[in-house]
């Protein structure tokens, strides 16, 4: 035998060796040092409703941060949706509550809202998580039910009257300051053949925010609250409200509103604005980016903040707004994704994150970070500016009351700008409404899914 040859087989004896050692470690030695298996494959549901064109900065913030998660976590898929608010919040939501067969992790309004979701213990208690991961949060009040937390804010928001200055400068009008100097503001404009207030209606609730306005300015903060605690002997039909609802109706007969605003859109009622066919346009702050869209035939330089008027001279100038949309998740996760879906929100809950929602979604952050405002265009910075004023806010009315009531809030508001219906009625119908709650809410213990 040659040499050569021994070479060969003695290397073919290792390599045979080397194999059967291989086989008995799998067999032996991996009974002590396992080999880890591919990880179960898991699926989470996350549902939101950025379904509308001043809604895309938001969702390509959480989109990016849902795709880096998976990406992280490759054995994850998270079916991220996206429904009309109209039907996630009325209908949708509703049913799987009662049926305890909600999305894992979904967008939800505190206060009210929340509050009989919690009740029926629907919803995780988010209260341990928040203190472990050290989060800190502008205010939770309308998350948290008898001291416990039920879901995280994800921003802020504030809903002033927007002004074309340079109509304004044309016709010789200030800001008007008092709900007397908005009057005349009306009046001016009118004859002038320019439309005062942009409404976009077709969703109900934009035309409220008039509605709630005056409903604070003339009969003030505490009535609200006691109609939302069902206070003995406090009805919707009072000299105040009865006046609010009036003015409301008045300035709808006079054409303060464009045409049948019960069917335009937003998109539509901005492009009033900002082709100078309406002096004014009250919202939230979310549709800044409409308003200061490319291509948007108004000069962002020439878009005017403002609170809405007060009563009198002097008085309070309150500003609705607060921290009411957030996330939520159901309380039926448990184990591996229970686990999962926290850490999502720990990526969701970043300063990081936060600043992308003020840059690039022009909101109010919901956690304490810094920012510089000149970096958010104009109409924004006047927004932060008003705020800095730290200006009393409240929550907005269809917000504060029950989901029940809130119907018919926005349903006769819709009746009293089209001149379908009376003040008085309208007033009768949230009265029969709130009784109807709260005889329900009183009879099953304060349950009323």
């Amino acid at each position: 035998m040659t040499v050569q040859t021994r070479n060969k087989i003695l290397l073919f004896a290792l390599y045979s060796l080397a194999l059967v050692a291989v086989i008995l470690y799998s067999f032996t030695g991996g009974r002590e040092q396992p080999v880890v298996a591919d990880p179960e494959k898991v699926t989470l549901t996350f549902r939101h409703f950025w379904t509308k064109e001043h809604d895309r900065p938001i969702l390509a913030i959480f989109e990016d941060a849902v795709r880096t998660f998976e990406q992280q976590h490759a054995n994850v898929k998270v079916n991220f949706e996206g429904i009309d608010q109209t039907i996630h919040r009325e209908q949708k939501l509703k049913s799987e509550m009662v049926t305890g067969t909600p999305p894992d992790l979904f967008i939800l309004f505190g206060g009210a809202e929340f509050e009989p979701y919690a009740r029926s213990e629907r919803l995780m208690d988010l209260t341990a998580f928040v203190d472990d991961q050290g989060l800190v949060f502008r205010d939770l009040s309308l998350w948290t039910l008898d001291d416990r937390i039920y879901g995280l804010p994800i921003e802020g928001h504030a809903e002033p009257f927007y002004y074309n200055r340079a109509i304004f400068r044309e016709l010789g009008l200030t800001p008007p300051a008092t709900l007397e100097e908005l009057d005349s503001v009306i009046d001016k404009l009118l004859e002038s053949g320019i439309i005062p207030f942009a409404l976009g209606n077709e969703e109900q609730w934009p035309g409220a925010i008039y509605t709630h306005y005056l409903m604070d300015r003339l009969a003030g903060p505490d009535l609200i609250d006691e109609l939302t605690q069902g206070k003995d002997g406090v009805q919707f039909t009072n000299p105040a409200y009865l006046d609010a609802l009036t003015r409301l109706q008045d300035w709808a007969r006079r054409g303060a509103f464009n045409a049948q605003p019960d069917g335009v859109s937003t998109e539509e009622a901005i492009a009033l604005f900002t082709s100078g066919q309406a002096a004014m346009y009250l919202n939230g702050n979310w549709d800044i980016t409409l308003l200061t869209a490319p291509g948007a035939k108004l000069n962002a330089s020439e878009i005017g903040v403002m609170p809405f008027p007060a009563l009198r001279t002097g008085g309070p100038r309150s500003i609705t707004g607060g921290y009411s949309i957030g996330i939520g998740l159901s309380s039926e996760l448990t184990g591996i994704r229970q686990e999962l879906a926290l850490e999502l929100m720990r990526r969701l809950y970043t300063e990081e994150v936060q600043q992308r929602i003020v840059y690039e979604g022009l909101r109010l952050p919901s956690m304490p970070i810094a920012f510089d405002p000149a970096r958010t265009g104009p109409v924004f910075a006047q927004l932060h500016r008003l705020m800095e004023d730290n200006p009393p806010m409240f929550i907005a009315y269809d917000n504060v009351l029950s989901p029940e009531v809130r119907r018919t809030f926005l349903t006769i508001n819709d009746q009293l700008l089209s001149l379908a219906i009376e003040p008085e009625e309208a007033l009768q119908l949230l009265d029969a409404a709130s009784r109807a709650y709260w005889q329900l809410r009183n009879s099953t213990g304060g349950d009323t899914r």
